[in-house]
Order: structure tokens, then sequence, then C-alpha cells
């Protein structure tokens, strides 16, 4: 595996070497010295060409805890606000020796483009309304400590599905990982192609959450709509945002997610946020150690993996 552009890239068991890998980086949390050599000289550059705070800081993290060198990249104040092209861009950091390129960008198949002009590593960290792969990986990382599995599992995402990156991931990985997934959305809030999802689709979140093991509640993307896609913020959140009177509906062991940053009283209650059933901040502190895998096999695994052949 050289790259990770996209969930659907990855098999049942690449996806489970990355999660088992997670687990045992997640064991360093437990040390004095939170650090391993395994990337000591390399450099790994985060590129982002969106605003990003969460998934900067946790690639940033992950990459500085495998030892590695780390240049972030903003497009804000740089040549790209000049009108330097993606190319020219990707040409400079290779030449300035990057090893692995972690990017953002808002237009969709911006990370396949970069592949093709590096000779590091790519890992796409949200490109438009395409994907998010890591992201993915993270919640099936919290959905299995949670559960014990994801394979089996029945699991809700509600919301924005036209405009998630987070949604199109994760049902290419569950998906793979025998997970089954349904989608809750208004039907303006559906992608055009969704019955050749492998999903099935359903408009009533009441009628869904008692036999749901896992609920992912998506951002409602504002800064992406240009369109009335749902009549007002209370409309939604009566339909299909999780109240605590929704959350009495799951059962007693059902794990609630949520990709942040969250609209809470909108898509989540306060409540329900906080309550021992969310894992969101299990999640935040997951996204740092499926990172380090993620980098750990890309540069050290594919390197194994030439010396083998």
């Amino acid at each position: 595996m050289k790259h990770l552009l996209s969930a659907g890239d990855l098999s049942r068991d690449e996806a489970h070497l990355i999660l088992d890998t997670a687990e045992e980086m997640r064991s360093l949390a437990d040390r004095p010295i939170k650090k391993l050599p395994a990337l000591r000289g390399r450099t790994v550059v985060n590129l982002f060409f969106e605003d990003s705070t969460r998934t900067r800081i946790s690639f940033e993290a992950a990459a500085k805890r495998l030892s590695a060198d780390v240049i972030n990249f903003s497009a804000k104040g740089s040549s790209v606000a000049k009108g330097e092209s993606l190319k020219d861009t990707a040409l400079t950091l290779q030449a300035m020796g990057a090893d692995a390129v972690v990017i953002r960008h808002g237009a969709s198949g911006a990370p396949h483009r970069l592949a093709r002009w590096v000779r590091g590593s790519v890992v796409n960290a949200g490109d438009g309304t395409h994907e998010h792969p890591t992201q993915a990986l993270l919640d099936a990382l919290t959905i299995r400590q949670r559960l014990g599995s994801v394979e089996g599992k029945r699991v809700v995402i509600v919301g924005d599905v036209l405009h998630s990156r987070v949604a199109r991931s994760n049902v290419l990985l569950l998906d793979t990982l025998g997970a089954e997934v349904v989608l809750v959305a208004p039907p303006t809030l559906l992608p055009v192609g969704v019955a050749d999802w492998p999903v099935s689709v359903s408009h009533d979140l009441d009628a869904e959450l008692p036999i749901a093991d896992a609920v992912l509640m998506l951002r409602v993307q504002a800064e992406r709509m240009n369109g009335g896609f749902f009549p007002s913020a209370r409309e939604y959140s009566v339909l299909y945002g999780l109240s605590e009177k929704r959350q009495a509906m799951l059962p007693g062991n059902a794990v609630v997610l949520h990709p942040g940053p969250m609209v809470r009283g909108m898509e989540i209650a306060f409540s329900v946020a906080d309550s021992t059933q969310s894992a969101v901040l299990q999640q935040v502190s997951n996204g740092v150690h499926i990172r380090m895998a993620v980098l750990f096999h890309l540069l050290v695994g594919a390197e194994r993996e030439a010396i083998s052949a």
C-alpha cells in the first residue's frame, strides 16, 4: 500500500491490519515517553487547502509520535494564494524531500492527482464532498472498541449525507468490514445514485434507533449549501436531531458517534453529546492512533514489501 486515497482501496485484511496497529499505538499513551523511532529521518507534510483544526493537529501529533519531521503548509498566506497550481506546489514539496503528503483540499479528486505527481505517499485527509478515509477508520476502531467488533453490526448514519465525505468513506469501509449500514436523511440531503450504494435508506429516524448498534450523526455542512435543503434548523432538529428522547430509544449498549465539530442543540442534544453512550472524545483520541498506524504502514510497510520483493 503506497497511498491512502479512498476507504474503498482497503481490503478487509488491510483495514484490520491498520485497526490492529492502531490498538498497539494506543499502548504508547501509557508510556512516560510517548514516542517511537519508526519514522525518524522521514518528512511528513501536512498540505491543507481547507481550514481544519482537529484533523491537522491529529496528523501532526501522529507523525511526531513516530519521530518524523513535520512541515505544516497552509494555503492561506502561501504561494497558492498568489495563484500557484497544485502541481507546482506538489513538485516543490517533492524537491524538499517529502516522504508523505497529507492533503486536505476543497476539490474532490485532488489527492488522486497529487499521487500522480509526487514520489512519496499521499494520504487523503478530506477532498471536497468525496472522501475522508482516516475518519472512517477511526470511527470503525471506536465501534470495535465499544461493541467488540464491526462485523454484523447495524450502523445508522444520520443527516447531511449529500455533502459528507465522512459518510462516503464510512459506507465503503463499513461494508468492507461486514457491517450493515442504514442512511437516514431527508430526500434533499441524499446524493444521486445512492440506490447503488451498499446501504439501505430511510427517512424515519425513530424507526431505526431501536435496532441500531451505532449511530453516526453527521455535521450539517451549511458552508457547502447554496439552496434550501431543509426548511429550518428547528425542523431539521425535530426530524433528524438526536435528542434525549431519541437517545432513550437506543439499545443500552449502542454507541453514539459524531465526526465533529458538533452543532449542539441541532444535530445532537448537549446531554447526549456528553453522555456515556457518546464516543466523541474517544474518536478524537483514536484519530491520532489511526493516523500513526496509516503513516507507519505507508512508509515502513511499503519499504519492507520492497525489500522482501
